[in-house]
C-alpha cells in the first residue's frame, strides 16, 4: 500500500503554483507532517507536508514544474524504513543517475564499519540537512554563486537561511583580504574584474508584482497628493506611555497603529477613498480592511488588518508585528493576503524622504509614509524644529476627486498632530 502526495487545494484566486525545491529525495525517511516540498504561488510559498510517516519512494515532478490543485507530486510507502532505492529517481528527470545501495550491506555491517566510513557518510548527509534550511530565494543565490550551504549561518526561525544571510556571507567573503600575493610575473586581474551578466528568471511573486503594478497604471487614472505631518504629539505620547504600554500589552507602541487609526477616521469621512471600481459600478465598502505593505526577500507582500476600526492600538501593533515576522519566514497564509480596501506603505524605514506609491489594485488609494526628519517650521510666528514627515496619497482619479484626496490627507494630518481626535471621533 502506498500513499500519494498531491498538490493541496489552491485558493480560487490562484490558478497554479511552481515547485521551488524538494527537501527530500527518493529513499529518504519522512516523518508525518514533515515538509516535503515548497510550492511558490503568486503570493506565498506553500509547504506540502507528508501525510504519513514512511519512506519517499518516488518523486513525480522536478523543481521548476508548474502544477495545479490535486496534481500528483510523490509517493510514500508508509511505515517503511529509509533506504537507497535502486532506480527510484524523479520521474520527470530521466537520465539522472539513480542512487543505489551497496549489495549485501546490512545494519550490523554498517555499525561495524570503520569510523572513517561513518564520518564520511555523516559528512555526505550534512549538505542535505544544510540545504533543507535554505529559503527558496536563498537557494537560488546559493546555486548561482556556488556557495556551500554548510558555511552559512541562518538568522531565521529554526536556523533557516534567508537570502540576506547569503548576500551578507558573499559580501564578507569578497571583502576578505587575499591569502597571499600573486607571484612576480603573474598577470593580476584588473580591479574591475569581468563584466559578467546573469539572466535569472523572475520568481512567481516578482512576476505577479510586476503584472499588478503595470495593470494598476494602465487601468487606473493615478494621481498623487502630498502633505506633511508634525509628529511631535505622537512622539510625546509614545515616550510617555511606552513602558506601561509594553508592560500591559506585551508589544511596543509604534507609529503604524497611529497611522492605521488616523486612516480609518479619514476613510469614514471620505468613503470614496475606501471604494473600488467594478466595471461601470463603484463598490463602497462599509468595512475597513487595511493592507500593510511588508518587504521580504522574495518581494513586497501586503497582509491585511481585518476590521481595523474595531481593533485597539495594541491589537494593531501585535498584528503588524506578527505579520512582519511571518512574512519574512514565509508563513503568511493566502487568506491573510487577499482582500483589503486601502493600503499603507512605509518607505521611511529604508530612508525614503518622498515617493509616489502605486495603488494596490483593485483598491483605489494608498498612503505612503516616509522618513521622519527634524526640520525648521514656523508655528505662531516662531521658527521651531519639529519631527516632520511627508505623507503621500496616490488615488484613482476616476472615482476620487482632488478635493476628497486633499481633505483625506488633511484629516490624517489632524488626527496625528492631535491624537485626541481619534479618541473623541472629531
Amino acid at each position: 500500500m502506498t500513499i500519494e502526495v498531491r498538490v493541496p487545494q489552491l485558493p480560487e484566486s490562484v490558478a497554479d503554483a511552481t515547485i521551488v525545491s524538494w527537501h527530500k529525495k527518493p529513499g529518504d525517511a519522512v516523518a508525518r507532517d514533515e515538509n516535503l516540498v515548497d510550492l511558490e504561488t503568486d503570493k506565498v510559498v506553500l509547504e506540502v507536508p507528508a501525510p504519513a510517516a514512511g519512506r519517499l519512494t518516488e518523486i513525480k515532478l522536478k523543481d521548476g514544474t508548474t502544477v495545479t490543485s490535486g496534481q500528483l507530486l510523490a509517493v510514500i510507502e508508509p511505515g517503511a524504513a529509509a533506504r537507497a532505492v535502486p532506480g527510484a529517481t524523479m520521474s520527470a528527470a530521466p537520465g539522472e543517475a539513480p542512487s543505489t545501495a551497496v549489495p549485501g550491506a546490512s545494519a550490523p555491517a554498517i555499525m561495524a564499519a570503520p569510523s572513517g566510513a561513518v564520518t564520511t557518510a555523516a559528512a555526505a548527509a550534512k549538505p542535505d540537512a544544510a540545504a533543507a534550511k535554505l529559503s527558496p530565494a536563498a537557494k537560488r543565490v546559493v546555486e548561482e554563486n556556488k556557495v556551500d550551504p554548510k558555511a552559512l549561518t541562518g538568522s531565521g526561525r529554526d536556523g533557516r537561511v534567508s537570502k540576506s544571510d547569503v548576500v551578507n556571507y558573499l559580501s564578507a567573503k569578497d571583502a576578505a583580504p587575499p591569502a597571499s600575493k600573486a607571484p612576480t610575473g603573474t598577470a593580476v586581474p584588473s580591479a574591475r574584474g569581468e563584466r559578467a551578466e546573469q539572466r535569472v528568471p523572475m520568481t512567481r511573486l516578482r512576476a505577479r508584482i510586476a503584472e499588478r503594478m503595470v495593470q494598476a497604471q494602465a487601468t487606473q487614472a493615478l494621481l498623487t497628493s502630498f502633505n506633511e505631518v508634525d509628529l511631535k504629539a505622537v512622539n510625546e505620547l509614545r515616550a510617555r506611555y511606552k513602558d506601561s504600554f509594553e508592560k500591559q500589552h506585551g508589544v511596543k507602541l509604534g507609529f503604524m497603529s497611529f497611522f492605521a487609526k488616523a486612516c480609518v477616521e479619514a476613510l469614514k469621512k471620505f468613503p470614496a477613498v475606501n471604494a473600488s471600481v467594478d466595471g461601470n459600478h463603484i463598490v463602497y465598502h462599509e468595512y475597513f480592511d487595511i493592507g500593510v505593505a511588508v518587504s521580504t526577500d522574495r518581494g513586497l507582500i501586503v497582509p491585511v488588518l481585518r476590521d481595523a476600526d474595531l481593533q485597539s492600538f495594541a491589537e494593531i501593533e501585535k498584528s503588524i508585528g506578527n505579520f512582519a515576522a511571518r512574512a519574512r519566514a514565509g508563513t503568511v497564509t493566502m487568506e491573510e493576503l487577499t482582500g483589503g480596501t486601502f493600503t499603507i506603505t512605509n518607505g521611511g524605514v529604508f530612508g525614503s524622504l518622498l515617493s509616489t506609491p502605486i495603488v494596490n489594485s483593485p483598491q483605489s488609494a494608498i498612503l505612503g509614509m516616509h522618513k521622519i526628519q527634524d526640520r525648521p517650521v514656523v508655528i505662531d510666528g516662531q521658527v521651531v524644529v519639529r519631527p516632520m514627515m511627508y505623507i503621500a496619497l496616490t488615488y484613482d482619479h476616476r472615482i476620487i476627486d482632488g478635493r476628497e484626496a486633499v481633505q483625506f490627507l488633511v484629516t490624517v494630518k489632524q488626527c496625528l498632530e492631535d491624537p485626541a481626535r481619534m479618541v473623541l471621533g472629531v
